[in-house]
């Protein structure tokens, strides 16, 4: 059974720092493509960075730039999101997806519905 489980959401100040995890199961990440995506309430989802594990290749939203890095650990089938200078507009339900199926692509995007594999989420909510 394939699965991804996040972990390490929280309640932060503005300005603090929070690492995300999302653990696979069932499946390598070794040359996936693997992306992180956002919702907040009455938002839509939207993508803040992925990396193909093929290429090492990464993109990242505008929005945390400068300020989120992806990163993984292929030792432990893990995906890495760490969150510096967060803000409370950072504050959303926090999910991994991956791209199981097919040919393992060089590069990522941020097209949801081209990712076969999510995670249940994880809360981050940056308020005093």
């Amino acid at each position: 059974q394939l699965q991804l489980v996040e972990s390490g959401g929280g309640l932060v100040r503005p300005g603090g720092s929070l690492r995300l995890s999302c653990a696979a199961s069932g499946f390598s990440l070794d040359y996936n493509v693997i992306g992180w995506f956002r919702q907040a309430p009455g938002k839509e989802r939207e993508g803040v960075s992925c990396m193909s594990n093929k290429s090492g290749s990464t993109n990242i939203a505008t929005s945390v730039k400068g300020r989120f890095t992806i990163s993984r650990d292929n030792v432990k089938n893990t995906v890495y999101l760490q969150m510096e200078s967060l803000k409370p507009e950072d504050t959303a339900v926090y999910y991994c997806a991956a791209v199981t199926k097919g040919v393992p692509d060089y590069y990522c995007s941020f097209y949801g519905p081209g990712y076969d594999t999510w995670g249940q989420g994880t809360q981050v909510t940056v308020s005093l």
